[in-house]
Protein backbone atom coordinates (compact mmCIF):
# COMPACT_ATOMS: atom_id res chain seq x y z
CA UNK A 1 0.00 0.00 0.00
CA UNK A 2 1.68 3.30 -1.41
CA UNK A 3 2.26 5.90 1.19
CA UNK A 4 0.33 9.08 1.34
CA UNK A 5 2.54 12.29 -0.19
CA UNK A 6 1.70 15.77 1.04
CA UNK A 7 2.78 19.20 -0.40
CA UNK A 8 2.97 21.61 2.13
CA UNK A 9 3.54 25.40 1.35
CA UNK A 10 1.84 28.47 2.52
CA UNK A 11 -1.39 30.70 0.87
CA UNK A 12 -0.79 32.65 -2.39
CA UNK A 13 -2.48 34.97 -3.86
CA UNK A 14 -3.98 33.57 -7.10
CA UNK A 15 -0.57 31.82 -7.34
CA UNK A 16 1.77 30.80 -10.37
CA UNK A 17 0.85 27.66 -12.54
CA UNK A 18 4.33 25.65 -10.52
CA UNK A 19 2.25 25.98 -7.41
CA UNK A 20 -0.75 23.82 -8.91
CA UNK A 21 2.07 21.55 -10.92
CA UNK A 22 3.36 20.08 -7.11
CA UNK A 23 -0.15 20.09 -6.48
CA UNK A 24 -1.35 18.05 -8.51
CA UNK A 25 1.52 15.28 -7.80
CA UNK A 26 0.80 14.90 -4.08
CA UNK A 27 -2.72 13.50 -2.22
CA UNK A 28 -2.56 16.28 0.51
CA UNK A 29 -2.07 19.83 0.07
CA UNK A 30 -1.08 21.24 3.54
CA UNK A 31 -1.07 24.81 3.77
CA UNK A 32 0.97 26.49 6.51
CA UNK A 33 -1.34 28.47 8.41
CA UNK A 34 0.82 29.41 11.49
CA UNK A 35 3.85 30.95 9.89
CA UNK A 36 4.75 34.44 10.34
CA UNK A 37 3.69 36.73 7.62
CA UNK A 38 7.40 37.62 5.13
CA UNK A 39 7.00 40.48 2.62
CA UNK A 40 7.83 40.52 -1.21
CA UNK A 41 6.50 37.39 -1.93
CA UNK A 42 3.53 35.41 -3.15
CA UNK A 43 1.62 35.64 -0.13
CA UNK A 44 0.25 38.92 -1.34
CA UNK A 45 1.02 39.39 -4.91
CA UNK A 46 0.37 37.67 -8.63
CA UNK A 47 1.65 38.16 -11.97
CA UNK A 48 -0.11 38.44 -14.55
CA UNK A 49 0.40 39.36 -18.53
CA UNK A 50 -1.20 42.44 -20.46
CA UNK A 51 -1.00 44.23 -23.36
CA UNK A 52 1.84 46.11 -21.84
CA UNK A 53 3.65 42.91 -20.35
CA UNK A 54 3.93 41.63 -17.64
CA UNK A 55 1.93 43.55 -14.41
CA UNK A 56 2.15 42.65 -11.01
CA UNK A 57 -0.78 43.13 -8.78
CA UNK A 58 0.26 43.81 -5.11
CA UNK A 59 -2.72 43.60 -2.13
CA UNK A 60 -1.49 46.28 0.59
CA UNK A 61 -1.18 44.95 3.92
CA UNK A 62 -1.97 46.63 7.42
CA UNK A 63 1.76 47.51 9.01
CA UNK A 64 3.46 45.48 11.25
CA UNK A 65 2.27 42.42 9.44
CA UNK A 66 5.70 40.87 9.79
CA UNK A 67 5.40 40.26 12.93
CA UNK A 68 1.95 38.59 13.07
CA UNK A 69 1.27 34.71 11.88
CA UNK A 70 0.13 35.16 8.56
CA UNK A 71 -3.65 33.84 9.92
CA UNK A 72 -3.62 37.57 11.71
CA UNK A 73 -2.68 39.48 8.91
CA UNK A 74 -5.49 41.98 7.74
CA UNK A 75 -6.02 43.49 4.11
CA UNK A 76 -5.56 47.37 3.95
CA UNK A 77 -8.25 48.88 2.31
CA UNK A 78 -7.28 52.92 2.31
CA UNK A 79 -7.47 52.27 -1.09
CA UNK A 80 -9.92 50.85 -3.77
CA UNK A 81 -7.46 48.02 -5.03
CA UNK A 82 -10.47 45.36 -5.59
CA UNK A 83 -11.72 46.73 -8.23
CA UNK A 84 -7.96 48.27 -9.43
CA UNK A 85 -7.07 44.30 -9.64
CA UNK A 86 -10.20 43.35 -11.18
CA UNK A 87 -9.88 46.02 -13.69
CA UNK A 88 -6.57 45.06 -14.51
CA UNK A 89 -7.56 41.25 -14.90
CA UNK A 90 -10.41 42.01 -16.82
CA UNK A 91 -8.14 44.10 -18.96
CA UNK A 92 -5.43 41.61 -19.37
CA UNK A 93 -7.86 38.78 -19.82
CA UNK A 94 -11.63 39.94 -21.29
CA UNK A 95 -10.09 39.02 -24.77
CA UNK A 96 -9.17 35.39 -23.41
CA UNK A 97 -11.09 32.53 -24.69
CA UNK A 98 -12.57 31.71 -21.41
CA UNK A 99 -12.67 34.99 -19.43
CA UNK A 100 -16.88 35.26 -19.57
CA UNK A 101 -17.45 31.75 -18.80
CA UNK A 102 -14.64 31.58 -15.53
CA UNK A 103 -14.86 35.46 -14.48
CA UNK A 104 -18.05 34.47 -13.67
CA UNK A 105 -16.55 32.18 -10.45
CA UNK A 106 -13.76 34.52 -9.64
CA UNK A 107 -15.26 38.57 -9.80
CA UNK A 108 -17.54 38.03 -6.92
CA UNK A 109 -14.82 37.64 -4.65
CA UNK A 110 -13.20 40.84 -5.18
CA UNK A 111 -16.89 42.61 -4.34
CA UNK A 112 -16.86 40.88 -0.62
CA UNK A 113 -14.57 42.83 2.23
CA UNK A 114 -12.16 39.58 3.82
CA UNK A 115 -10.43 41.13 7.12
CA UNK A 116 -7.31 38.66 6.55
CA UNK A 117 -5.42 38.11 3.53
CA UNK A 118 -5.53 34.51 4.67
CA UNK A 119 -9.25 34.32 4.57
CA UNK A 120 -9.03 36.18 0.69
CA UNK A 121 -6.32 33.77 -0.92
CA UNK A 122 -8.07 30.61 0.68
CA UNK A 123 -11.30 31.40 -0.89
CA UNK A 124 -9.44 32.31 -4.93
CA UNK A 125 -7.25 29.23 -4.00
CA UNK A 126 -10.37 26.86 -3.57
CA UNK A 127 -11.85 28.11 -6.42
CA UNK A 128 -9.19 27.41 -8.77
CA UNK A 129 -8.60 23.79 -7.69
CA UNK A 130 -12.72 23.79 -8.22
CA UNK A 131 -12.14 24.92 -11.49
CA UNK A 132 -9.45 23.06 -12.43
CA UNK A 133 -10.66 19.89 -10.99
CA UNK A 134 -7.75 18.77 -8.85
CA UNK A 135 -8.97 16.27 -6.26
CA UNK A 136 -6.15 16.72 -4.12
CA UNK A 137 -7.35 16.95 -0.40
CA UNK A 138 -7.25 20.08 1.74
CA UNK A 139 -5.49 20.47 5.09
CA UNK A 140 -3.92 23.14 7.02
CA UNK A 141 -1.15 23.54 9.72
CA UNK A 142 -2.61 23.17 13.22
CA UNK A 143 0.90 24.58 14.87
CA UNK A 144 4.45 25.66 13.14
CA UNK A 145 7.20 23.09 12.79
CA UNK A 146 10.67 24.39 11.17
CA UNK A 147 10.83 21.50 9.90
CA UNK A 148 9.41 18.32 8.87
CA UNK A 149 11.26 14.66 9.39
CA UNK A 150 8.32 12.76 7.28
CA UNK A 151 9.98 12.02 4.04
CA UNK A 152 6.43 11.48 2.51
CA UNK A 153 5.71 15.31 3.27
CA UNK A 154 7.55 17.65 0.04
CA UNK A 155 8.32 21.11 2.49
CA UNK A 156 7.81 23.77 -0.14
CA UNK A 157 7.37 26.87 2.34
CA UNK A 158 8.75 29.95 0.56
CA UNK A 159 10.34 27.60 -2.17
CA UNK A 160 8.19 29.45 -4.68
CA UNK A 161 8.92 32.54 -4.93
CA UNK A 162 8.46 35.93 -7.23
CA UNK A 163 12.81 36.28 -7.20
CA UNK A 164 12.84 32.78 -9.45
CA UNK A 165 9.54 32.92 -11.17
CA UNK A 166 11.39 31.69 -14.55
CA UNK A 167 13.87 29.47 -13.07
CA UNK A 168 12.11 27.07 -11.11
CA UNK A 169 13.08 23.27 -12.10
CA UNK A 170 9.09 22.31 -11.20
CA UNK A 171 7.69 24.31 -13.64
CA UNK A 172 10.76 23.79 -16.46
CA UNK A 173 8.41 20.92 -17.99
CA UNK A 174 5.71 23.19 -18.80
CA UNK A 175 4.15 23.64 -22.14
CA UNK A 176 3.78 26.96 -23.77
CA UNK A 177 0.24 28.17 -24.35
CA UNK A 178 -1.45 30.83 -26.67
CA UNK A 179 -1.52 33.99 -24.57
CA UNK A 180 -3.52 36.97 -24.91
CA UNK A 181 -1.29 39.35 -25.51
CA UNK A 182 2.43 39.17 -27.50
CA UNK A 183 4.30 37.14 -29.86
CA UNK A 184 6.68 36.03 -26.58
CA UNK A 185 5.32 33.39 -24.61
CA UNK A 186 5.58 34.16 -20.60
CA UNK A 187 6.38 31.85 -18.27
CA UNK A 188 4.65 30.80 -14.99
CA UNK A 189 2.38 33.72 -14.87
CA UNK A 190 -0.68 33.51 -12.28
CA UNK A 191 -2.94 30.22 -12.59
CA UNK A 192 -5.94 32.83 -14.34
CA UNK A 193 -3.88 33.15 -17.05
CA UNK A 194 -4.11 29.20 -17.68
CA UNK A 195 -7.48 29.08 -16.99
CA UNK A 196 -8.69 31.73 -19.24
CA UNK A 197 -6.19 30.71 -21.92
CA UNK A 198 -6.97 27.44 -21.97
CA UNK A 199 -9.97 26.72 -20.49
CA UNK A 200 -11.07 22.93 -19.63
CA UNK A 201 -7.77 22.03 -21.26
CA UNK A 202 -5.41 23.58 -18.06
CA UNK A 203 -6.03 20.98 -16.09
CA UNK A 204 -4.69 18.45 -18.74
CA UNK A 205 -1.66 20.94 -19.19
CA UNK A 206 -1.15 20.58 -15.87
CA UNK A 207 -0.93 16.50 -15.67
CA UNK A 208 0.72 16.21 -18.76
CA UNK A 209 3.01 18.47 -17.38
CA UNK A 210 3.87 15.85 -14.34
CA UNK A 211 4.08 12.94 -16.89
CA UNK A 212 7.25 14.59 -18.35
Amino acid sequence: MSQTSTFLIELQYLPPIEYFVAIVQHDVLLVEACENYQKQTYRNRCYIKGANNIQILSIPVEKGSQKKTTKEVKINYSNNWPMQHWRSIQSAYGKAPFFEFYAYYLEPVYYQKFTYLFDFNLKLLTICLQILQIKTKLEFTADYKRKYPNKNIKDARSGILPANRTLSSTYSNFDTYQQVFGKQFAQNLSIIDLIFCLGPEASISLAQCVKN
